[in-house]
C-alpha cells in the first residue's frame, strides 16, 4: 500500500502561535491606563498554567502506572514513573525560579494595575489545585475551606471535585507500599516466633540508638510501626505501607530496592519544592503588598503561610527519617531475602 505523504508542519502553526502569542490582553490597556508591566504578569502566569498542564499529563500517566493490579520488579513501569517524577521537579524549579522573574516589578509597578484584576486571583488556578488533589491533598486537610469554594464558579468546583474523587498518588502508592512481601511474615523470618520478626528486632536496635532527650520517639515507632491497634486513622499511609517504606529506606543499597527508593525520595522532593515555591511566594507577596488583603479577598500573605503549613502530602514519609539508623547497626537479613532483592539468583 502507497504511504500517503503528509502535509507539512510548519513551526508557527504546530504551536498554534497565534493563538498563544494573541492571548495577552491587558486590563490597563482597555481602561488607557499605562502600566507597563502588566504584560510581564500575564506571561508569567500564563507559563505557569502551560508547565501545570504538563505537570497534570505525567502525573496522570504515573497515576495509570500504579493502578495496575501488579508491578512486576522487572518492568519498565518503575523506572518510568520515577523519570516521570523527576521531570515534575524539574518542571516545579522552573516554577519557583519564575519568581525571580516577576519580582523584577515593583511594588509600585504592581500597583499601576493591580485594582483592575479583582476579584481574580492566582488562588484560582484550577490546573494548580487538580494537581494537589492528584498528589493526594484532601478537600478535608485544606486551608481556609470556605474561602476556597467562595472564590471558584461552580463549573471549577465540580472539576476540582471531581479530580479530589479519583484516586490519588498518595493513594496509589500506599498500595504499592502495602504488597511489598519482603517483611510480612512469610518463609524468610520462619525461624523467629514473632507476627513482626523484622521489627522486633530493629525495634531493639532502634532503642539502643537514642539519647535519652529521644526516647519519647520510640512511643511513635511503636503507633506508627508496632502496634497496629493504636495507628492512627487520619493518616494517608497505613501502617505496611509505612513498615515497607521504612525498610526501603533502610535497605536502599540491594538492587532490587534502588528504584523504589528513588521513587519515595523524589515524591519527598515534589513535596520540597511545592513547599519552596508556596514560601517563595509568600515573600514576594510580602514584599509587593505588605498587609493589603489580596485581589482574590483573602488575608493575603497570612493566608499563604497557613496554606503552606498544612499542605504538604507527603510529609509521613519524611517522618520516617526519625526511626532510621546508620548501616552498622541495621539487622542482618536472611540470605533468602539478600539474594531475592538481587537481580541475579
Amino acid at each position: 500500500m502507497e504511504k500517503k505523504e503528509r502535509k507539512p508542519v510548519y513551526y508557527s502553526e504546530y504551536l498554534q502561535l497565534d493563538k498563544i502569542l494573541n492571548a495577552q490582553q491587558p486590563e490597563s490597556g482597555k481602561e488607557g491606563i499605562r502600566a507597563d508591566d502588566e504584560m510581564l504578569f500575564i506571561i508569567i502566569h500564563q507559563a505557569y498554567e502551560l508547565w501545570f498542564k504538563q505537570v497534570l499529563h505525567e502525573l496522570n500517566i504515573i497515576r495509570s502506572i500504579f493502578k495496575q493490579a501488579n508491578i512486576p520488579n522487572n518492568s519498565p513501569d518503575v523506572y518510568n514513573s520515577v523519570h516521570r517524577m523527576k521531570r515534575v521537579c524539574r518542571i516545579l524549579e522552573i516554577g519557583v525560579g519564575q519568581l525571580g522573574i516577576i519580582e523584577t516589578m515593583t511594588p509600585l509597578d504592581f500597583l499601576d494595575f493591580r485594582d483592575l484584576l479583582r476579584p481574580a486571583s492566582g488562588f484560582q488556578s484550577i490546573q494548580f489545585k487538580m494537581i494537589e488533589a492528584s498528589l493526594g491533598l484532601q478537600f478535608a486537610k485544606r486551608h481556609g475551606q470556605n474561602y476556597y469554594l467562595s472564590q471558584l464558579t461552580p463549573d471549577d468546583v465540580e472539576r476540582v471535585k471531581k479530580a479530589e474523587a479519583e484516586e490519588s498518588l498518595l493513594v496509589l502508592i500506599n498500595r504499592w507500599l502495602e504488597r511489598m512481601p519482603f517483611i510480612k511474615g512469610g518463609s524468610y523470618w520462619k525461624e523467629m516466633n514473632s507476627d513482626k520478626p523484622f521489627w522486633q528486632q530493629y525495634r531493639a536496635a532502634y532503642e539502643n540508638s537514642l539519647q535519652d532527650v529521644e526516647k519519647a520517639n520510640l512511643n511513635t515507632f511503636d503507633m506508627l510501626l508496632m502496634n497496629d491497634a493504636d495507628y492512627p486513622t487520619d493518616r494517608g499511609f497505613s501502617a505496611d505501607a509505612n513498615r515497607n517504606a521504612l525498610f526501603i529506606m533502610l535497605y536502599r543499597d540491594h538492587p532490587l530496592l534502588h528504584l523504589p527508593y528513588e521513587l519515595l525520595s523524589t515524591l519527598l522532593e515534589i513535596d520540597e519544592l511545592l513547599s519552596l515555591w508556596r514560601h517563595r511566594h509568600i515573600h514576594m507577596v510580602q514584599r509587593t503588598i505588605g498587609k493589603r488583603v489580596g485581589t482574590g479577598g483573602s488575608s493575603g500573605a497570612e493566608y499563604l503561610r497557613n496554606a503552606a503549613d498544612s499542605h504538604y502530602v507527603f510529609k509521613e514519609l519524611a517522618e520516617l527519617t526519625s526511626f532510621l539508623l546508620p548501616r552498622h547497626m541495621l539487622p542482618q537479613l536472611p540470605p533468602d531475602l539478600i539474594r531475592d532483592l538481587s537481580y541475579t539468583h
